[in-house]
C-alpha cells in the first residue's frame, strides 16, 4: 500500500468554498486570497462562528477538522491582529484558511470551541500569548505562562526584556575575561 499524492485545483477550491459561503450569506466573504495553492477566506468578525459552522455542516464543504489556529500581530498597522483558522475537509481532501482581522483596541471574537472542540487549547494559547479574548470559550485562562504573568509576550509592542525581573543566574552565564 503506497501513499497517494493529493493535488488540488486552487481555482476550483476557491469557487466551491467562496461560492457556497456567498450563496449562504453574501456578507460572509470579505475577500478571497490565493497564494501558492492555498486559499484564505477573509470573514467579518461578527460572522466567524456562523461561517465556521457553515463550513463544517454544509454537505458541499465538509470541513470537519480544525488543524490549527494562529495569530499574527501587525503592530503598528490597524487592524492589528490577523487570526487564522486552518481547516481540512477530510472527505474532499481540501484545505482552507478562515481569516479574521481584529483591531488592537478591541481584540475580541467568538470562540469556535462549539464548532470544533479542538479549538479549546488553540484559543487558550492565542489568548495567553497575544491577549485575544474569545467570547463563549468554556475555560479561557493562561495555558503556557503563570497566572500572574503581566502582558502577552508575542505582541510586537511587548518589551524584549519583559515586564519583570529575571532571576539572578550568578556566575553561570557570566562571560569569562580569559580566552
Amino acid at each position: 500500500m503506497g501513499f497517494q499524492i493529493v493535488t488540488e485545483s486552487s481555482r476550483q477550491n476557491t469557487n466551491v468554498v467562496a461560492g457556497c459561503l456567498r450563496s449562504w450569506n453574501p456578507k460572509a466573504v470579505v475577500d478571497v486570497l490565493e497564494f501558492r495553492g492555498e486559499t484564505t477566506i477573509v470573514v467579518p468578525r461578527e460572522l466567524l462562528r456562523a461561517t465556521a459552522e457553515r463550513c463544517r455542516q454544509d454537505a458541499k464543504l465538509q470541513y470537519n477538522f480544525l488543524t490549527d489556529a494562529t495569530c499574527v500581530d501587525r503592530y503598528p498597522a490597524e487592524p492589528r491582529f490577523e487570526l487564522n483558522y486552518h481547516l481540512v475537509a477530510i472527505p474532499r481532501r481540501e484545505k482552507v484558511r478562515l481569516r479574521v482581522w481584529l483591531g488592537g483596541n478591541d481584540p475580541v471574537v467568538d470562540s469556535l470551541v462549539l464548532v470544533w472542540a479542538g479549538a479549546n487549547w488553540l484559543e487558550r494559547e492565542i489568548f495567553d500569548l497575544f491577549g485575544i479574548r474569545f467570547t463563549g470559550h468554556p475555560d479561557l485562562r493562561r495555558i503556557l505562562l503563570p497566572d500572574d504573568w503581566e502582558g502577552h509576550p508575542l505582541r510586537r509592542d511587548y518589551p524584549v526584556e519583559g515586564y519583570r525581573d529575571v532571576p539572578n543566574t550568578g556566575e553561570l552565564f557570566r562571560k569569562s575575561s580569559t580566552p
